[in-house]
C-alpha cells in the first residue's frame, strides 16, 4: 500500500506544470519517500494546482477544520505544499517539485537529499527545457542598461523591485547544496532574493530572514559586483531573483557546455562590442559566467548563440566599448506566476 501511495503521488505531481518524471532506476520515488509520509501523500493528492481556504479543502475531503489546518499547516513547514496568506486566512495549494518543492527544502537538505537530486537533475531538467515557456529568465544588472527610454519596465530591475511590499534574502539553495556534495564555491550564500507571497513563506517557514527595500538594494549591488547573473522569476509580477553563479545554478550548469546558451536561456539582450573603442584587456572575457567572448586580433568578440544578457560584462569594461542591444521579436513575460504556470502547464499538454 506505500508503495502504491507514492506511485500515485508520482503520478499526481507529473500533472503539475513542470511534471515529475519517472526514471528507469526509481529516483523519483526516492526522493517522495524523504520527503512524505503516506499520509502527507494521500493527503497532497487531495489538494488543487491553487491555493484554497481550510473550509473549502475541508468540505471536499471529509475532514474537521482544526485538524486539517494543523496538518497543512506541518506539511507546509516541511516545504511540500504550499502556503499563502489572505489577510489572516491561510489557503493552502499542491505544489510542483521545481521550482518549488526543491527550493522549500532549503532548511532541511542534508547529504542525501542532495545526491538523490543531483541523480534526477537530468530527468527534471528536460522537462524544464521541453517547455517554451522557461520559469526563470535573465535580467541585464543596472549598470548595464540602466532605466533610459527603451528599456522595458519588466527589465528595469532595480525599479521593479522597489515596488514590492515584502521583501526577504535567504541562502543560495544551490550553493548550499553544492556545500553539502564538498563542491563549494566562493561566492555569495545569502544573496538570494524573494517578494511579497513568496518572501512571506521563506519568512514564515524560517528559511528567510526579513529585509527592506533599500537592503535590497544593497544585495543587488553586491551580487553585480560579485559577478552573479540576476535571474528573476519570469513574470512581470516579481517572485524572487536568485543570483546565480555558472557552478552551482543547475540551469546555467546545463546551459554552459551547449553550443549556443542563449537559446537556453531566457533573456532580452545580447553584448556588443565596438570593436574602434575595444582595447583587449580581456576583463570582459574573464567576467563572462557563459564563454561567450574571446579574444581576436587586438579586439575582443562575442562568439554568436552565447551571450545570455547578463550584462556582467558591460560593467567592467574600462573604455566602455561593450553595450547590450535587445533582441528583436521577444514577447514580455506572463504577468504573473499564475500566468506562467498555466502557459507552461499548456505547452506540457496537462492544462
Amino acid at each position: 500500500m506505500s508503495e502504491d501511495v507514492y506511485t500515485r503521488l508520482r503520478e499526481f505531481m507529473d500533472k503539475l506544470p513542470v511534471g515529475y518524471p519517472e526514471t528507469p532506476t526509481g529516483v523519483e520515488i526516492k526522493i517522495l519517500k524523504k520527503l512524505w509520509t503516506p499520509d502527507e501523500a494521500e493527503l497532497t493528492m487531495k489538494l488543487k494546482n491553487e491555493p484554497e481556504e481550510i473550509s473549502v479543502i475541508a468540505k471536499r475531503v471529509g475532514m474537521d477544520e482544526a485538524e486539517l489546518a494543523e496538518k497543512l499547516e506541518a506539511m507546509a513547514q516541511k516545504g511540500i505544499i504550499y502556503r499563502v496568506r489572505s489577510g489572516d486566512k491561510k489557503l493552502y495549494q499542491a505544489f510542483q517539485f521545481v521550482v518549488g518543492v526543491y527550493e522549500f527544502q532549503l532548511k532541511n537538505l542534508d547529504k542525501e537529499f542532495c545526491e538523490l537530486f543531483e541523480e534526477y537533475l537530468p530527468y527534471i531538467g528536460m522537462n524544464m527545457m521541453a517547455a517554451s515557456t522557461r520559469q526563470m529568465r535573465v535580467v541585464p544588472v543596472e549598470s548595464a542598461v540602466g532605466t533610459g527610454k527603451g528599456v522595458a519596465p519588466y527589465n528595469q530591475i532595480r525599479d521593479v523591485v522597489k515596488q514590492q511590499k515584502v521583501f526577504s534574502v535567504q541562502h543560495c539553495i544551490c550553493r548550499k547544496e553544492q556545500t553539502l556534495l564538498d563542491k563549494k564555491c566562493d561566492y555569495p550564500s545569502e544573496i538570494c532574493l524573494g517578494f511579497n507571497d513568496f518572501a512571506q513563506y521563506y519568512i514564515d517557514n524560517n528559511m528567510a530572514r526579513e529585509i527592506t527595500a533599500d537592503e535590497c538594494l544593497k544585495l543587488l549591488d553586491k551580487a553585480e559586483e560579485a559577478g552573479l547573473v540576476l535571474s528573476p522569476s519570469n513574470t512581470q509580477e516579481l517572485s524572487a531573483i536568485c543570483c546565480c553563479c555558472s557552478c552551482c545554478c543547475p540551469i546555467l550548469k546545463f546551459a554552459k557546455p551547449a553550443p549556443r546558451p542563449a537559446d537556453l536561456v531566457q533573456s532580452y539582450y545580447e553584448a556588443k562590442i565596438d570593436a574602434d573603442e575595444c582595447t583587449a584587456c580581456g576583463d570582459c572575457v574573464e567576467r563572462c559566467p557563459m564563454d561567450a567572448i574571446q579574444e581576436g586580433d587586438n579586439v575582443s568578440e562575442v562568439i554568436d548563440g552565447r551571450c545570455i544578457g547578463c550584462g556582467l560584462c558591460v560593467s567592467v569594461c574600462p573604455v566602455e566599448a561593450i553595450s547590450l542591444s535587445p533582441k528583436p521579436g521577444m514577447e514580455a513575460p506572463p504577468k504573473d506566476m499564475p500566468d506562467m504556470m498555466n502557459k507552461i502547464a499548456v505547452e506540457r499538454g496537462v492544462a
